[in-house]
């Protein structure tokens, strides 16, 4: 199965609180933080909600 990589390159200051908590979920604390997560729906869904927040790639 393939893996998504997340950075978050902007603030969430400014942001709703569903965002912050959703970038909490994804394990994103701070900028230029990254993880690497399966690829799945629901990950997906939690990128789309805070996509003007970070940076995706696919990594094998």
């Amino acid at each position: 199965m393939s893996r998504l990589k997340v950075r978050q390159v902007r603030s969430a200051i400014g942001g709703t609180a569903a965002q912050r908590e959703t970038l909490r979920s994804l394990g994103l604390r701070r900028i230029r933080d990254e993880v690497v997560k399966e690829d799945r729906p629901e990950v997906r869904g939690m990128v789309r909600a805070v996509a003007h927040l970070v940076t995706v790639e696919e990594v094998d």
